[in-house]
């Protein structure tokens, strides 16, 4: 999760964050190379004498800042767009989590199971736990096997919400009527943290979301128990 004065992004713990990462890290290079290339142009053209005139007119000049523009918006997007495409695709997922949004708590409904279900409240800051986080501190916990592919199935009985944990690089709107789909895959186990992040309502704020990612034979444990 982030903590105070973070300046870059979450630690990536699936594959496809970590992907976002280093297209993130990609672009934001290439913006600082062009940035540098513009302050250097212009510190020349203010302090240098402008003695090559007819370079104003040169058909050279217009093709290179013709085309040169073109390659970097390439640069951008082919990348851009294989991550998309990946974030799109469902490979076979071991589990399907159908989740809820209502105002202000989540519902969970494991559909692979005959009857487990439940709702996700924050914890009041008065019922916090030493090493509890204020305002991202559920009730229940959403439980899931690690390293194996998950498909979440998200949907919403009132308002627009939007199902985001960063860590897992996950950001699905819920939406009355609409069921969208995503995918997620961690790593390592760890608890993972998230927030509404659509504006719905007086208590936006106070419907966090959080993941506990285990191994499959705590997660076999937890489920029969739960039933």
């Amino acid at each position: 999760m982030a903590y105070p004065l973070q300046m870059g992004l979450q630690d990536a713990t699936s594959p496809i964050m970590e992907e976002l990462l280093h297209f993130h890290d990609h672009t934001l290079m290439i913006v600082f190379l062009i940035s540098s290339l513009v302050l250097y142009i212009i510190s020349i053209m203010l302090t240098a004498k402008l003695t090559h005139t007819n370079t104003m007119d040169a058909q050279e000049v217009e093709t290179v800042w013709t085309i040169l523009p073109a390659i970097i918006l390439i640069l951008i997007a082919l990348p851009s767009l294989r991550i998309l495409y990946m974030m799109d695709e469902i490979n076979n997922p071991s589990l399907t989590v159908k989740t809820m949004g209502h105002q202000w708590y989540w519902s969970y409904e494991y559909t692979d199971y005959e009857d487990l279900s439940f709702d996700s409240y924050m914890t009041p800051t008065q019922e916090l736990k030493p090493g509890e986080l204020r305002l991202l501190e559920v009730d229940n916990r959403v439980v899931l096997p690690m390293e194996m592919t998950i498909r979440m199935l998200i949907s919403s009985e009132d308002v627009l919400h939007s199902w985001a944990v960063p860590s897992l690089g996950l950001k699905t709107d819920a939406i009355p009527g609409r069921l969208n789909q995503t995918t997620l895959m961690a790593m390592r186990p760890g608890l993972y943290y998230g927030q509404c992040s659509e504006i719905c309502g007086s208590n936006h704020s106070f419907m966090p979301i959080v993941l506990e990612l285990v191994p499959l034979s705590y997660f076999e444990k937890w489920s029969a128990s739960m039933l």
